[in-house]
């Protein structure tokens, strides 16, 4: 099947590269000079170094070339997917989409399969393939294994026999609320378990962190509308597993960071990638506080991200918190 996917960075590049050994893979790159440079060098330098790009992925400036295939994926940021989107509905009407972007939208607090429905209809045709998956690993082609959400069922079914294969074992859910609730808040208790490393609080916390983290994730999700098993799955946690724990986790590295004293402007400044957990941090809060869902870890993290609070302080304020019934 040919498969256009919308953005190079370095998850869209890996998917490219994973894909391209099974179906030819048309990668739009929006940075200027990019997709010269990755048919030039073979190697997405910017993004993800070190990996060959495959002869079957064609690097293209062209939009609409890519959003002419038969499948495509959205490889943006949550930020970037609204506008994505739009462009794309100004070429086709019946476009199958998928999207891989985690999180809120900042201001809205909405979730990527609203996003969609908001611009593409009702009646689309879509889902968001989700999981723990850091990018260089699927790029060098390791084990991974996925989630193809999607209310519809036949769709889920379809696109995941497509995506399947290989190293890459994508399993089908209609859970499509459980799964983005999971995908984001996964990434703001990954900035809690890199506050709790950083400062050196140890194993035991850190089990403690993510298990009550799962129990906050799952909470807010139940409450928008997912299902509980979905959050005991690979897109809850197995994902907060992998992002939590994860040298490479990007959200993990901001909590290290600002547990070792750092400014957050100047954390996500030499990052040089998307932390997605600190702007899902704000939006994940204030969505819990409409619905009256209580996610103190959550509220930790927000302080020391956007009040100033000192990363030691939040700790205490958690852990002096009154017992209660697990």
């Amino acid at each position: 099947m040919n498969i256009g996917i919308l953005g190079a960075g370095a998850w869209g590049t890996a998917l490219a590269t994973a894909l391209a050994r099974r179906h030819p893979v048309v990668l739009w790159a929006r940075e200027e000079g990019l997709p010269a440079a990755l048919r030039r060098d073979r190697e997405n330098k910017q993004f993800l170094p070190g990996v060959a790009l495959p002869e079957a992925v064609q690097a293209t400036k062209d939009f609409e070339h890519a959003a002419r295939a038969q499948l495509v994926i959205a490889a943006t940021s949550v930020v970037g997917l609204r506008p994505t989107l739009k462009r794309l509905k100004e070429l086709r009407q019946d476009v199958p989409v998928i999207w891989l972007c985690k999180g809120f939208e900042q201001g809205t607090a909405k979730l990527p399969h609203q996003i969609a429905r908001e611009i593409l209809g009702e009646h689309l045709t879509c889902g968001a393939l989700s999981g723990p998956s850091f990018s260089a690993e699927v790029a060098r082609g390791l084990p991974v294994a996925l989630t193809l959400a999607s209310p519809s069922a036949e769709f889920a079914a379809s696109a995941a026999a497509v995506l399947h294969g290989g190293n890459i074992r994508v399993y089908s859910s209609n859970d499509l609320v459980g799964v983005e609730v999971g995908g984001a808040v996964k990434n703001v208790m990954a900035i809690a378990a890199g506050i709790s490393d950083g400062l050196g609080l140890g194993h035991n916390a850190r089990a403690a962190l993510i298990t009550r983290g799962l129990a906050e994730m799952a909470r807010l999700g139940v409450a928008l509308g997912g299902h509980t098993e979905t959050f005991m799955g690979l897109t809850g946690m197995g994902d907060l597993i992998l992002t939590a724990t994860g040298d490479l986790s990007r959200n993990r590295t901001v909590g290290k960071k600002l547990a070792d004293g750092g400014k957050l402007e100047d954390v996500l400044g030499h990052l040089g990638h998307v932390a997605e957990g600190v702007p899902t941090a704000r939006e994940t809060l204030a969505l819990a506080k409409k619905m009256g869902v209580d996610m103190p870890i959550t509220q930790a993290v927000c302080a020391v991200l956007f009040d100033g609070v000192d990363a030691r302080k939040a700790v205490s304020a958690l852990l002096s918190r009154d017992p209660r019934a697990e």
